[in-house]
């Protein structure tokens, strides 16, 4: 079956779970104007950020192939980043936050592949293949930075969601697609943007998720690195948008040493940043994603953790002492003494050893749900874990004799043995039940006619987190976004606007000298009459011919259009003065 896209064996690795987000680049689909935008923006940013961005980015530039001329095709890109053991993919627009990470941690590079329009071409809240593909491609040719952006996914696509997080990315996704849609009415971007500021307000305290995307936010996407009184630029938020960069570098913006308060410090992702944060060198991102780390579930486990699985409603995993690991969507547990002794899921359910699935104990063997005591027996100091062979015998834990297991926890487990399960070290994992009862305080958690009862072995839980232990026990193959991003019918003034951009882009190329620029400029007058960004391109190759009358005419057209347009002043006198300066270094 063809996948729409090129594999390489780096792509070859992903489950299926984060290919189905993976979409055919259609590089045929970028027009004229979308190659300009790129390389207006490219021409700026390398212009500049030569000046103020880490030498990792300039450096990374040339290693990774990214030219400045043309939008960058995804198997060229990945012929080059394979070189540093990453690849890149297409995808349509904002992808869950968890699946963003999960790739991360896989090693690839995730671009959304639409371009942002001319009249964002500063910046805009909507994933494009400028924000991604010349912002986050050239720094990860730099390689402690690299393995902290796969550290950063390892660790963040197993962070426990809210059920409110989801209800947030939806609606900011919403919103960047809108906002990034042609003729959209400003009442329904202004409405959208109520909306993603009414969740925020509502969302209580922050989930795992939420904590470590602001993580992401302050290092990924708008990183700063050095000093606070000499700082670079490596966020890729930052490098990626010609209006932030320079605005970012002056005192209007706060600048705060790095550290894990950035984690409670939110953002607002349709605004110029107030504040950014330095990092000393990319080492000390990971000092803090591992500080980070140990606050989490992930390391924690507990009571706390579980809890977090519970309040997400969504499919986690516990792992207990002796490795096992429980996955499924849960949904109660019963605790003594702040100590969890009992744990509930509801729907499939599997039991996994080192995140691969134990035999016989998949969703179609636990699908209704499943529970089990957690902790140590009354009475005796010795864990069901930790007793060898004689000493399982001795307290009759042992197939085919009937049992009544009390837990400190006042679990109480009644049935005849069955059978045990042993991890790699010997220790028992798992003993399964007939005829099978278990209480708590009489309340009674499971009953005989329910079938066979396998009862989890562990004294506590060592870890939660977001997701299943083995990708494969569940269709995770359901969670593409509704919304795709909009693509506009083109009108015949967009197409006419687009040709003479080809018409010029052929000229520049070589691909079509005896087209006359003159007659192009004089169309564009008269039929675009607003347009900046092409007459910006027609006196750059003018000034190359040394066609001084032909430049002076096109200024003062653009003298008009900063009239009729003052917005997109600074736009215009941006490009003019590259092409000057350009024209004084040659």
């Amino acid at each position: 079956m063809d996948k729409g896209y090129k594999s390489n064996p780096i792509l070859d690795k992903l489950p299926e779970h984060l290919k189905q987000f993976i979409k055919p680049q259609d590089y045929d689909d970028y027009s004229a104007i979308d190659q300009a935008v790129w390389r207006y923006v490219m021409l700026k940013n390398v212009d500049y950020l030569s000046k103020v961005a880490h030498e990792s980015y300039m450096k990374g530039l040339r290693q990774t192939g990214i030219s400045i001329d043309h939008i960058p095709n995804m198997y060229g890109m990945n012929r080059i980043l394979k070189e540093i053991g990453w690849a890149a993919v297409a995808v349509d627009g904002f992808i869950p936050p968890s699946a963003f990470m999960e790739f991360q941690a896989y090693n690839v590079l995730v671009i959304a592949s639409d371009i942002r329009q001319l009249e964002h071409i500063e910046y805009t809240p909507a994933p494009d293949i400028i924000h991604e593909g010349a912002g986050h491609a050239p720094i990860i040719a730099n390689p402690e930075y690299a393995e902290y952006l796969r550290r950063f996914g390892e660790i963040g696509c197993k962070a426990i969601s809210s059920a409110s997080d989801y209800e947030m990315y939806e609606a900011i996704r919403h919103l960047s697609i809108i906002k990034e849609a042609p003729g959209t009415p400003q009442a329904q971007i202004d409405e959208a943007e109520k909306h993603v500021e009414e969740l925020q307000n509502r969302q209580g305290a922050p989930s795992e998720m939420a904590l470590i995307r602001n993580l992401h936010w302050w290092t990924v996407e708008y990183g700063l690195i050095g000093t606070v009184k000499n700082p670079k630029i490596y966020g890729a938020g930052l490098l990626s948008s010609i209006g932030e960069s320079t605005w970012c570098m002056t005192d209007k913006v706060k600048k705060i040493p790095y550290d894990i308060t950035a984690a409670y410090q939110s953002f607002d992702i349709t605004k110029p940043q107030p504040q950014l944060y330095v990092t000393p060198n990319f080492a000390f991102l990971n000092e803090v994603l591992e500080e980070f780390a140990n606050t989490m579930a992930l390391r924690r486990g507990g009571l706390e953790g579980i809890q977090k699985l519970i309040d997400s409603k969504a499919l986690g995993t516990i792992e207990l002492s002796t490795g096992l690991q429980i996955s499924g969507t849960f949904t109660e547990v019963v605790a003594e003494n702040n100590q969890p002794v009992y744990i509930q899921t509801n729907g499939k359910t599997a039991l996994s050893y080192r995140e691969k699935e134990l035999v016989g104990h998949g969703t179609a063997n636990h699908r209704h749900g499943y529970g089990s005591p957690i902790g140590r027996l009354k009475g005796i100091n010795l864990a069901i874990e930790d007793m060898s062979p004689r000493d399982l015998k001795a307290y009759n834990i042992y197939e085919g004799e009937e049992v009544t297991l009390e837990f400190e926890g006042n679990i109480v487990v009644s049935g005849t043995i069955i059978t045990g399960t042993r991890n790699l070290q010997g220790k028992i994992i798992l003993i399964s039940f007939n005829n099978c009862t278990v209480t708590h305080h009489g309340k009674e958690l499971f009953k005989p006619e329910w079938g066979t009862y396998d009862m989890a072995v562990g004294k506590n839980v060592v870890s939660a987190y977001s997701g299943p232990a083995d990708v494969h026990s569940f269709d995770l193959i359901t969670h593409l976004p509704g919304e795709k991003t909009i693509k506009v019918k083109k009108s015949p003034e967009r197409i006419e606007l687009e040709t003479l951009y080809q018409q010029i882009r052929d000229y520049r190329n070589g691909d079509n000298k005896t087209i006359s620029r003159h007659k192009i400029f004089e169309q564009l007058q008269q039929n675009h009459p607003t347009d900046w960004l092409l007459p910006v391109e027609i006196y750059e190759l003018a000034k190359k011919s040394h066609e001084e009358d032909f430049a002076s005419e096109i200024l003062q057209h653009l003298e008009s259009v900063k009239q009729e347009r003052p917005e997109v002043g600074h736009l215009i006198d941006g490009g003019v003065s590259l092409v000057n300066e350009s024209m004084v270094v040659k």
